[in-house]
């Protein structure tokens, strides 16, 4: 009787196993169902800004290659940077237009995880170069002698590979992390695409170290590299403070005004996401959130660097008519 009923257990430890295995086989993204009366006109915004997106800044990238004024590394950081934002909005955009379209939101567990390490790697390699961005304008306005020295083509290349490389190990393993936690409730995210606090609503059982290791990491890779940034540009505003002429000034100024709006619209919402205490009755807020660093923010950035800039613009009315006489 003790052996038949070792067995029966056995049988039912074996059935609650693979029920938790087959959730965990696959997740719903919800994104937008609960609004499914604009599902068509979202897909037609979506797809026009990832458009707008990869032409913007796929011109940036081409325009910084070809024109001969443009060879310097202010330009060869920004033309990595559109090239980083064209990786950075492939990972989530493309995902959700497909879930628009076909309304169906379901996700494998191993696309699921390898969509949100990407999306990780790209968003500490964007802080990064953010910071890196900053240095090289430190570096220009405050120390413009030594600037072509400092300055060289193999120490640019060098900070845009160490900016790239430098998240990658730490944000697989985080990823791993997250994924090797049990999900033994619903499977769905309410979210358009796998993040970290929608995924780990999910998890079962005590979540403290990996809640703890997502705010340190956030404190590593989002908050350290901000922090440089300003200091950057404290020097640097003292610096241009002290010049004599309003013109230098003016100058200096604008040089740097665009790299300083994209850093306030890109940290903004990313911090406020990241960093603020999780809550259901936010997940509408941090949808919005997400969708501004993921998505508004690439689509204004080719418009910051180009409309803003002299340089750009000029070498834009060259290009561009070379490009349609094509």
């Amino acid at each position: 009787m003790q052996s038949r009923n070792v067995n029966l257990q056995r049988e039912n430890n074996l059935k609650i196993t693979e029920t938790n295995l087959t959730i965990m086989m696959e997740f719903i993204l919800l994104g937008f169902s609960d609004i499914p009366q604009f599902h068509w006109f979202l897909f037609g915004g979506f797809l026009v800004i990832y458009l707008i997106i990869l032409l913007g800044n796929g011109i940036i990238i081409l325009i910084t290659k070809v024109d001969a004024t443009l060879q310097n590394p202010m330009y060869f950081f920004i033309s990595n940077f559109s090239f980083l934002e064209i990786c950075y909005v492939s990972v989530t955009l493309p995902r959700m237009l497909m879930d628009l379209w076909t309304q169906k939101g379901t996700i494998s567990f191993l696309t699921c995880a390898t969509q949100m390490c990407f999306f990780l790697m790209l968003g500490v390699t964007e802080c990064f170069l953010l910071a890196v961005m900053a240095y090289d304008r430190y570096v220009a306005i405050c120390n413009p002698l030594h600037y072509p020295l400092v300055m060289n083509h193999k120490v640019c290349v060098q900070l845009v590979v160490a900016s790239w490389i430098s998240g990658f190990p730490v944000q697989i393993g985080q990823t791993c992390q997250i994924f090797s936690l049990p999900f033994c409730g619903s499977n769905q995210i309410n979210h358009f695409f796998c993040d970290i606090p929608p995924l780990l609503q999910l998890a079962c059982g005590d979540i403290f170290v990996n809640e703890l290791v997502v705010y340190i990491f956030a404190v590593l890779f989002v908050t350290l590299p901000f922090l440089l940034i300003l200091g950057f540009y404290v020097k640097i505003i003292s610096t241009i403070s002290k010049l004599p002429s309003k013109t230098g000034r003016t100058k200096a100024f604008s040089t740097c005004s665009s790299h300083i709006i994209v850093v306030f619209l890109f940290y903004g919402s990313a911090t406020v996401t990241y960093l603020k205490p999780k809550s259901h009755q936010y997940e509408g807020i941090d949808k919005l959130l997400s969708l501004f660093y993921t998505t508004l923010t690439p689509t204004f950035n080719p418009m910051i660097y180009s409309l803003r800039n002299k340089d750009v613009r000029k070498a834009m009315r060259k290009f561009l008519p070379r490009l349609s006489a094509l």
